[in-house]
Protein backbone atom coordinates (compact mmCIF):
# COMPACT_ATOMS: atom_id res chain seq x y z
CA UNK A 1 0.00 0.00 0.00
CA UNK A 2 1.31 3.47 -0.83
CA UNK A 3 2.43 5.20 2.00
CA UNK A 4 1.49 9.02 2.50
CA UNK A 5 4.18 11.36 3.16
CA UNK A 6 4.27 12.98 6.11
CA UNK A 7 1.34 12.47 8.79
CA UNK A 8 -1.33 9.39 8.27
CA UNK A 9 -4.04 11.04 9.90
CA UNK A 10 -7.24 10.85 8.67
CA UNK A 11 -10.64 12.95 8.61
CA UNK A 12 -11.01 16.23 10.43
CA UNK A 13 -7.89 15.95 12.23
CA UNK A 14 -5.94 16.11 9.14
CA UNK A 15 -8.10 18.83 8.28
CA UNK A 16 -7.80 20.84 11.38
CA UNK A 17 -3.55 19.92 10.89
CA UNK A 18 -3.99 21.46 7.37
CA UNK A 19 -6.29 24.87 8.26
CA UNK A 20 -3.44 24.94 10.83
CA UNK A 21 -0.44 24.35 8.64
CA UNK A 22 -2.73 27.22 6.50
CA UNK A 23 -2.90 29.97 9.00
CA UNK A 24 0.87 29.14 10.06
CA UNK A 25 1.85 30.46 6.51
CA UNK A 26 -0.67 33.00 6.16
CA UNK A 27 0.47 34.42 9.49
CA UNK A 28 4.64 34.35 8.76
CA UNK A 29 3.60 35.73 4.39
CA UNK A 30 6.80 38.48 4.41
CA UNK A 31 5.91 41.64 3.02
CA UNK A 32 6.40 40.81 -0.54
CA UNK A 33 3.30 38.57 -0.23
CA UNK A 34 1.43 41.12 1.78
CA UNK A 35 1.81 43.54 -0.87
CA UNK A 36 1.04 40.67 -3.55
CA UNK A 37 -2.00 39.79 -1.45
CA UNK A 38 -3.44 43.62 -1.30
CA UNK A 39 -2.68 44.48 -4.45
CA UNK A 40 -4.71 40.83 -6.22
CA UNK A 41 -7.77 41.45 -3.99
CA UNK A 42 -7.89 45.65 -4.48
CA UNK A 43 -7.39 45.62 -8.49
CA UNK A 44 -7.75 42.22 -9.11
CA UNK A 45 -4.72 41.57 -11.20
CA UNK A 46 -1.19 41.17 -9.71
CA UNK A 47 0.90 43.88 -9.51
CA UNK A 48 3.77 45.02 -11.89
CA UNK A 49 7.60 44.72 -10.85
CA UNK A 50 7.33 48.39 -9.97
CA UNK A 51 4.64 48.11 -8.00
CA UNK A 52 5.52 45.22 -6.05
CA UNK A 53 8.66 46.70 -5.23
CA UNK A 54 7.58 50.48 -3.99
CA UNK A 55 4.34 48.12 -1.82
CA UNK A 56 7.20 45.79 -0.60
CA UNK A 57 9.84 48.35 0.96
CA UNK A 58 6.70 50.57 1.65
CA UNK A 59 5.29 47.31 4.45
CA UNK A 60 8.68 46.75 5.41
CA UNK A 61 9.40 50.50 6.59
CA UNK A 62 5.60 49.95 8.46
CA UNK A 63 3.96 52.59 5.90
CA UNK A 64 1.34 50.01 5.05
CA UNK A 65 -1.41 52.27 4.70
CA UNK A 66 0.75 54.07 1.68
CA UNK A 67 1.31 50.51 0.54
CA UNK A 68 -2.21 50.31 0.23
CA UNK A 69 -2.80 53.43 -1.96
CA UNK A 70 -0.70 52.00 -4.97
CA UNK A 71 -3.50 49.28 -5.33
CA UNK A 72 -5.91 52.05 -5.11
CA UNK A 73 -4.15 54.26 -7.47
CA UNK A 74 -4.26 51.00 -10.03
CA UNK A 75 -6.97 51.78 -13.09
CA UNK A 76 -8.26 47.98 -12.73
CA UNK A 77 -9.31 48.96 -9.28
CA UNK A 78 -11.80 51.11 -10.95
CA UNK A 79 -12.49 49.67 -14.21
CA UNK A 80 -13.15 45.94 -12.64
CA UNK A 81 -13.02 45.68 -9.14
CA UNK A 82 -15.67 48.33 -8.06
CA UNK A 83 -17.48 47.76 -11.66
CA UNK A 84 -18.25 44.15 -10.46
CA UNK A 85 -18.39 45.13 -6.52
CA UNK A 86 -21.54 47.68 -7.84
CA UNK A 87 -23.02 46.43 -10.31
CA UNK A 88 -25.02 43.64 -8.69
CA UNK A 89 -27.01 46.43 -6.74
CA UNK A 90 -28.60 47.82 -10.41
CA UNK A 91 -30.42 44.91 -11.27
CA UNK A 92 -32.96 42.31 -10.14
CA UNK A 93 -31.10 39.27 -10.66
CA UNK A 94 -28.58 40.92 -8.73
CA UNK A 95 -25.52 39.71 -11.31
CA UNK A 96 -22.47 41.38 -11.86
CA UNK A 97 -22.55 39.88 -15.42
CA UNK A 98 -24.41 43.17 -17.15
CA UNK A 99 -23.00 46.06 -19.01
CA UNK A 100 -21.75 48.99 -17.46
CA UNK A 101 -24.52 51.89 -16.74
CA UNK A 102 -24.63 55.22 -15.01
CA UNK A 103 -25.42 53.74 -12.08
CA UNK A 104 -22.18 52.09 -11.94
CA UNK A 105 -20.28 54.70 -13.48
CA UNK A 106 -21.81 57.51 -10.96
CA UNK A 107 -20.81 55.02 -7.77
CA UNK A 108 -16.98 54.13 -9.47
CA UNK A 109 -15.95 58.40 -9.90
CA UNK A 110 -17.73 58.94 -5.71
CA UNK A 111 -15.34 56.55 -4.81
CA UNK A 112 -12.69 57.81 -6.98
CA UNK A 113 -13.15 61.86 -6.16
CA UNK A 114 -13.65 61.19 -2.17
CA UNK A 115 -17.55 61.95 -2.96
CA UNK A 116 -19.41 61.79 0.93
CA UNK A 117 -21.16 58.35 -0.40
CA UNK A 118 -24.32 59.16 1.81
CA UNK A 119 -25.37 61.53 -0.73
CA UNK A 120 -25.12 58.38 -3.14
CA UNK A 121 -29.09 58.38 -2.62
CA UNK A 122 -29.54 62.23 -2.72
CA UNK A 123 -27.32 63.95 -4.93
CA UNK A 124 -28.25 65.42 -7.81
CA UNK A 125 -25.08 63.77 -9.63
CA UNK A 126 -23.80 61.86 -12.51
CA UNK A 127 -20.36 60.60 -14.13
CA UNK A 128 -20.07 60.61 -17.65
CA UNK A 129 -16.79 59.46 -19.45
CA UNK A 130 -15.00 62.09 -21.79
CA UNK A 131 -13.11 59.40 -23.89
CA UNK A 132 -13.41 60.59 -27.31
CA UNK A 133 -15.73 58.73 -29.53
CA UNK A 134 -18.18 57.87 -27.74
CA UNK A 135 -21.73 58.55 -28.16
CA UNK A 136 -23.70 62.03 -25.83
CA UNK A 137 -25.05 60.22 -22.65
CA UNK A 138 -28.65 59.81 -22.86
CA UNK A 139 -32.00 59.28 -20.79
CA UNK A 140 -33.40 56.82 -23.68
CA UNK A 141 -30.54 54.14 -24.09
CA UNK A 142 -27.06 53.29 -22.14
CA UNK A 143 -25.15 53.09 -25.31
CA UNK A 144 -22.39 55.95 -23.91
CA UNK A 145 -21.53 53.19 -20.92
CA UNK A 146 -22.04 50.13 -22.87
CA UNK A 147 -19.62 51.86 -25.74
CA UNK A 148 -16.94 52.90 -22.94
CA UNK A 149 -16.94 49.61 -21.81
CA UNK A 150 -16.27 47.96 -25.05
CA UNK A 151 -13.76 50.22 -26.06
CA UNK A 152 -11.34 49.18 -23.22
CA UNK A 153 -12.06 53.54 -21.67
CA UNK A 154 -10.18 53.94 -18.78
CA UNK A 155 -12.88 55.38 -16.34
CA UNK A 156 -10.26 56.29 -13.39
CA UNK A 157 -8.99 58.75 -16.20
CA UNK A 158 -11.95 59.71 -18.22
CA UNK A 159 -14.94 59.71 -15.64
CA UNK A 160 -16.27 63.57 -14.89
CA UNK A 161 -18.63 64.76 -12.66
CA UNK A 162 -22.24 66.27 -13.99
CA UNK A 163 -25.69 66.41 -13.20
CA UNK A 164 -28.78 64.05 -13.94
CA UNK A 165 -30.96 67.46 -14.02
CA UNK A 166 -28.26 69.01 -16.64
CA UNK A 167 -28.00 65.60 -18.46
CA UNK A 168 -31.69 63.49 -18.52
CA UNK A 169 -33.99 66.28 -17.75
CA UNK A 170 -35.05 65.43 -14.66
CA UNK A 171 -35.89 68.30 -12.27
CA UNK A 172 -33.17 68.95 -9.56
CA UNK A 173 -35.63 68.11 -6.79
CA UNK A 174 -36.31 65.23 -8.37
CA UNK A 175 -33.05 63.39 -8.22
CA UNK A 176 -32.24 60.85 -6.10
CA UNK A 177 -28.57 60.04 -6.70
CA UNK A 178 -28.21 55.92 -7.57
CA UNK A 179 -31.79 55.78 -7.03
CA UNK A 180 -32.61 58.04 -10.29
CA UNK A 181 -29.67 56.99 -12.47
CA UNK A 182 -31.00 55.11 -16.11
CA UNK A 183 -29.59 52.13 -14.73
CA UNK A 184 -31.86 51.80 -11.37
CA UNK A 185 -34.80 53.27 -12.59
CA UNK A 186 -34.99 51.01 -15.63
CA UNK A 187 -34.57 47.93 -13.35
CA UNK A 188 -36.72 48.89 -10.41
CA UNK A 189 -39.31 52.08 -11.59
CA UNK A 190 -40.18 49.51 -14.77
CA UNK A 191 -43.95 48.10 -14.60
CA UNK A 192 -45.01 46.83 -11.14
CA UNK A 193 -45.54 49.35 -7.96
CA UNK A 194 -41.95 51.05 -7.34
CA UNK A 195 -41.87 49.20 -4.42
CA UNK A 196 -39.01 47.57 -5.69
CA UNK A 197 -36.94 50.46 -5.82
CA UNK A 198 -37.75 50.57 -1.94
CA UNK A 199 -36.47 46.55 -1.67
CA UNK A 200 -33.53 46.88 -3.93
CA UNK A 201 -32.19 49.68 -2.59
CA UNK A 202 -33.11 48.63 1.22
CA UNK A 203 -30.65 45.18 -0.06
CA UNK A 204 -28.08 46.95 -1.63
CA UNK A 205 -27.33 49.97 0.44
CA UNK A 206 -28.48 48.60 4.17
CA UNK A 207 -28.09 45.07 3.60
CA UNK A 208 -31.31 43.92 4.81
CA UNK A 209 -34.31 42.53 2.58
CA UNK A 210 -38.02 42.78 3.71
CA UNK A 211 -37.77 38.90 5.96
CA UNK A 212 -35.11 41.06 7.76
CA UNK A 213 -36.73 43.90 9.11
CA UNK A 214 -40.27 42.30 9.01
CA UNK A 215 -42.38 43.82 11.90
CA UNK A 216 -46.16 43.38 12.51
CA UNK A 217 -46.48 45.61 15.57
CA UNK A 218 -46.86 49.03 12.48
CA UNK A 219 -50.16 50.32 12.15
CA UNK A 220 -51.40 49.14 8.68
CA UNK A 221 -53.38 52.39 7.64
CA UNK A 222 -50.87 53.08 4.69
CA UNK A 223 -50.73 50.00 3.28
CA UNK A 224 -52.08 50.20 -0.40
CA UNK A 225 -55.07 48.92 -2.14
CA UNK A 226 -53.66 46.37 -4.29
CA UNK A 227 -52.65 44.06 -0.74
CA UNK A 228 -55.55 41.86 0.33
CA UNK A 229 -56.28 41.68 3.87
CA UNK A 230 -57.42 38.15 3.54
CA UNK A 231 -55.55 36.25 1.44
CA UNK A 232 -56.41 33.01 0.03
CA UNK A 233 -59.39 34.08 2.63
CA UNK A 234 -57.52 33.65 5.36
CA UNK A 235 -57.03 37.07 7.26
CA UNK A 236 -54.51 35.71 9.59
CA UNK A 237 -52.13 35.27 6.57
CA UNK A 238 -51.96 39.29 6.22
CA UNK A 239 -51.87 39.93 10.24
CA UNK A 240 -48.77 37.82 10.56
CA UNK A 241 -46.90 38.14 7.52
CA UNK A 242 -48.22 40.73 4.80
CA UNK A 243 -48.67 43.68 7.19
CA UNK A 244 -44.98 42.60 8.65
CA UNK A 245 -43.61 44.23 5.34
CA UNK A 246 -45.95 46.00 4.33
CA UNK A 247 -46.76 48.60 6.89
CA UNK A 248 -43.20 49.93 7.15
CA UNK A 249 -42.48 49.53 3.11
CA UNK A 250 -45.48 51.22 1.90
CA UNK A 251 -45.43 54.50 3.54
CA UNK A 252 -42.10 55.14 2.55
CA UNK A 253 -42.22 53.33 -0.80
CA UNK A 254 -45.03 56.79 -1.44
CA UNK A 255 -41.76 58.71 -1.64
CA UNK A 256 -41.49 57.29 -5.33
CA UNK A 257 -45.44 58.32 -6.51
CA UNK A 258 -44.21 60.41 -9.50
CA UNK A 259 -41.89 58.10 -10.72
CA UNK A 260 -42.06 55.57 -13.74
CA UNK A 261 -39.64 54.33 -16.36
CA UNK A 262 -41.66 54.32 -19.77
CA UNK A 263 -40.77 51.05 -21.61
CA UNK A 264 -42.10 53.06 -25.13
CA UNK A 265 -40.61 56.29 -24.57
CA UNK A 266 -37.31 53.64 -22.57
CA UNK A 267 -36.43 56.45 -20.70
CA UNK A 268 -37.53 57.53 -16.56
CA UNK A 269 -40.67 60.01 -16.72
CA UNK A 270 -41.66 62.05 -13.28
CA UNK A 271 -44.78 63.29 -13.65
CA UNK A 272 -44.26 66.06 -10.38
CA UNK A 273 -47.35 66.54 -8.56
CA UNK A 274 -49.58 63.56 -10.32
CA UNK A 275 -48.95 60.11 -8.96
CA UNK A 276 -48.64 57.35 -11.22
CA UNK A 277 -51.60 54.59 -12.46
CA UNK A 278 -49.18 52.20 -11.15
CA UNK A 279 -49.67 53.40 -7.25
CA UNK A 280 -53.54 52.76 -7.46
CA UNK A 281 -54.07 49.52 -9.89
CA UNK A 282 -55.48 46.13 -8.39
CA UNK A 283 -57.65 48.58 -6.23
CA UNK A 284 -60.48 46.11 -5.72
CA UNK A 285 -58.35 43.60 -3.63
CA UNK A 286 -58.80 46.01 -1.05
CA UNK A 287 -61.01 48.81 -1.88
CA UNK A 288 -61.02 50.28 1.62
CA UNK A 289 -57.17 50.43 1.74
CA UNK A 290 -54.73 53.53 1.37
CA UNK A 291 -55.23 55.52 -2.03
CA UNK A 292 -52.07 57.39 -2.51
CA UNK A 293 -53.03 61.11 -3.01
CA UNK A 294 -49.21 62.48 -3.57
CA UNK A 295 -45.03 61.68 -3.11
CA UNK A 296 -45.57 62.02 1.09
CA UNK A 297 -43.07 59.32 2.89
CA UNK A 298 -42.70 58.51 6.58
CA UNK A 299 -40.42 56.27 8.63
CA UNK A 300 -42.74 54.14 10.58
CA UNK A 301 -39.28 52.06 11.89
CA UNK A 302 -38.34 54.91 13.63
CA UNK A 303 -40.41 52.51 16.51
CA UNK A 304 -40.36 49.72 17.09
CA UNK A 305 -37.95 46.61 16.03
CA UNK A 306 -36.63 48.61 13.44
CA UNK A 307 -35.11 51.33 15.63
CA UNK A 308 -31.98 48.89 15.58
CA UNK A 309 -31.20 50.79 12.43
CA UNK A 310 -29.62 53.16 13.82
CA UNK A 311 -31.84 56.22 12.18
CA UNK A 312 -30.31 59.32 12.45
CA UNK A 313 -31.89 61.59 14.83
CA UNK A 314 -31.28 64.75 13.15
CA UNK A 315 -32.69 63.34 10.12
CA UNK A 316 -36.69 64.14 10.65
CA UNK A 317 -38.07 60.72 9.41
CA UNK A 318 -40.76 61.80 7.03
CA UNK A 319 -41.29 64.02 4.10
CA UNK A 320 -42.07 64.39 0.34
CA UNK A 321 -40.14 62.33 -2.56
CA UNK A 322 -36.89 59.95 -3.38
CA UNK A 323 -34.24 62.97 -2.41
CA UNK A 324 -35.42 63.07 1.13
CA UNK A 325 -36.27 59.14 1.38
CA UNK A 326 -32.50 58.72 0.48
CA UNK A 327 -31.06 60.71 2.64
CA UNK A 328 -33.32 59.51 5.53
CA UNK A 329 -32.26 55.68 4.76
CA UNK A 330 -27.79 57.25 4.13
CA UNK A 331 -27.86 58.83 7.50
CA UNK A 332 -29.10 54.93 8.68
CA UNK A 333 -26.29 53.66 11.23
CA UNK A 334 -27.01 50.41 9.44
CA UNK A 335 -26.41 52.53 5.85
CA UNK A 336 -22.80 52.69 6.99
CA UNK A 337 -22.78 48.99 8.31
CA UNK A 338 -23.84 47.60 5.19
CA UNK A 339 -21.01 49.34 3.35
CA UNK A 340 -18.31 48.01 5.38
CA UNK A 341 -19.60 44.79 5.35
CA UNK A 342 -20.10 44.02 1.49
CA UNK A 343 -16.78 45.63 1.83
CA UNK A 344 -14.85 43.56 3.85
CA UNK A 345 -15.95 40.39 2.05
CA UNK A 346 -14.85 41.28 -0.89
CA UNK A 347 -11.30 42.10 0.42
CA UNK A 348 -10.94 39.45 2.98
CA UNK A 349 -12.84 36.64 0.77
CA UNK A 350 -15.42 35.71 3.49
CA UNK A 351 -18.53 37.02 5.57
CA UNK A 352 -16.87 38.68 8.97
CA UNK A 353 -16.65 35.31 11.33
CA UNK A 354 -15.19 36.19 14.11
CA UNK A 355 -15.12 38.64 17.37
CA UNK A 356 -12.22 40.07 15.37
CA UNK A 357 -13.39 40.31 12.24
CA UNK A 358 -16.57 41.99 14.27
CA UNK A 359 -14.50 44.61 15.43
CA UNK A 360 -12.86 45.00 12.41
CA UNK A 361 -16.49 45.58 11.02
CA UNK A 362 -17.11 47.85 13.32
CA UNK A 363 -14.11 50.17 13.23
CA UNK A 364 -14.57 50.26 9.63
CA UNK A 365 -17.72 51.45 9.29
CA UNK A 366 -16.86 54.06 12.51
CA UNK A 367 -13.67 55.01 10.25
CA UNK A 368 -16.44 55.71 7.61
CA UNK A 369 -18.80 57.79 9.13
CA UNK A 370 -16.48 59.89 11.02
CA UNK A 371 -13.92 60.53 7.90
CA UNK A 372 -16.78 62.00 5.55
CA UNK A 373 -18.01 58.84 4.35
CA UNK A 374 -14.80 58.45 2.09
CA UNK A 375 -15.32 54.85 0.38
CA UNK A 376 -11.53 54.22 -0.52
CA UNK A 377 -11.19 54.23 3.23
CA UNK A 378 -13.22 51.02 3.75
CA UNK A 379 -11.29 49.54 1.04
CA UNK A 380 -7.79 50.36 2.61
CA UNK A 381 -8.92 49.42 6.48
CA UNK A 382 -10.17 45.64 4.77
CA UNK A 383 -6.99 44.85 2.74
CA UNK A 384 -4.52 46.15 5.74
CA UNK A 385 -6.59 44.27 8.18
CA UNK A 386 -6.65 40.83 5.70
CA UNK A 387 -3.51 41.02 4.21
CA UNK A 388 -1.93 38.22 6.05
CA UNK A 389 -4.73 36.21 5.13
Amino acid sequence: MMKTTGCRMRGSACRAALVLLLCTSQALAGPAEQAKRIFDRIAGVPPSAAELAQMTQLIQSGDTADAVNVALAAPQFYNTTLKNFAMPWTNRSQTAFAPLNDYVATFIGMVRDDVPFNTALSADILYVSNAPGLPAPSASNNDHYAQAEARGVDLKATLVQTTQSGVYGIPAAATAGLMTTRGSASAFFINGTNRAMFRFTLMAHLCDDLEQVEDITRPPDRIRQDVSRSPGGDSRVFLNSCIGCHAGMDPMAQAFAYYNFDATQNQLVYTQGQVQPKYHINAGNFPSGFVTPDDSWTNRWRQGPNQVLGWDPGQPGSGNGAKSLGQELAGSDAFAGCQARKVFQAICYRAPASSADASQVDSMKALFKAGGYRYKQLFASAATYCMGS
